[in-house]
C-alpha cells in the first residue's frame, strides 16, 4: 500500500512539473507591470528622478545620479520587456534584484516593514499613532467640508508609511524566477532551450 501511494505521490508531483507556467506567467506578468510602471515614471520624470538620487539633504545621495538613475531605469523597463516575453529571464532578475535591495535599504528600511499604516498588523510602524490621528483628522475634515461618500466610494483612505513590504514582496518573487526561469511553453526561454537541445 505504502509503495502504491509513494508511486501515485510520484507520477502526481511529475506531472505538476509540466503546468510550472502556472506559477511563473503569473509572476512575470505581475512584476513586469509593477517595474514598467516603476521605469516609465522615472523616464517621465528625469530630470527630478536624477536629483532625488544625487540629492544627499532629501534623496538618495549616490554618487553619479544620472548614470545611477539611467541603470536604474534600464534594468526596471528592461527587466519588464524580458519578464512578459520569459526571455533571458533569470539574467533579467539580477539587476532587479539589486534595484529592490538599494530601494528596500535606502529609501524604505527607515519606515519599518509596512507599507501602508495598518494598527492590526503584526509589525506596525514606530510612529503609527501620530498616523491614525491624522487619519482621523483627514477623514472628520472631508466629512465635515467634503463630499466624503463620493471621495471614498471606490476605497478608504489610508496613510502611506513606505515601508519595506513592497519590496521585500518584490524581492521575492524576483527570487522566485531566478530559481524556476521563466516556465515551459509560455516563455521564449522554454522554446530557445527546447531548440538548443534538438540541435545537439
Amino acid at each position: 500500500m505504502l509503495t502504491l501511494l509513494t508511486q501515485i505521490h510520484t507520477r502526481l508531483m511529475q506531472g505538476l512539473q509540466h503546468l510550472d507556467f502556472l506559477a511563473t506567467l503569473p509572476l512575470r506578468i505581475y512584476l513586469a507591470a509593477v517595474f514598467w510602471v516603476a521605469g516609465t515614471n522615472k523616464i517621465a520624470g528625469f530630470e527630478g528622478t536624477v536629483q532625488w538620487f544625487g540629492n544627499p539633504d532629501w534623496g538618495l545621495g549616490m554618487p553619479f545620479p544620472e548614470l545611477m538613475a539611467s541603470l536604474a531605469i534600464a534594468a526596471e523597463v528592461g527587466g519588464a520587456v524580458l519578464l512578459l516575453l520569459g526571455l533571458a529571464t533569470r539574467w533579467a532578475t539580477l539587476p532587479l534584484i539589486v534595484t529592490m535591495i538599494v530601494a528596500a535599504v535606502s529609501v524604505h528600511w527607515k519606515n519599518g516593514w509596512q507599507a501602508i499604516h495598518d494598527p492590526m498588523s503584526p509589525w506596525p510602524s514606530a510612529n503609527l499613532e501620530g498616523a491614525m490621528e491624522r487619519l482621523d483628522a483627514a477623514k472628520n475634515l472631508l466629512q465635515e467640508h467634503g463630499h466624503y461618500d463620493w471621495l471614498t466610494e471606490t476605497g478608504s483612505f489610508v496613510i502611506s508609511n513606505n515601508g519595506v513590504e513592497w519590496a521585500v514582496t518584490y524581492l521575492l518573487m524576483l527570487l522566485a524566477l531566478l530559481f524556476l526561469g521563466g516556465g515551459r511553453y509560455l516563455s521564449l526561454d522554454y522554446w530557445i532551450q527546447r531548440r538548443m537541445m534538438k540541435q545537439r
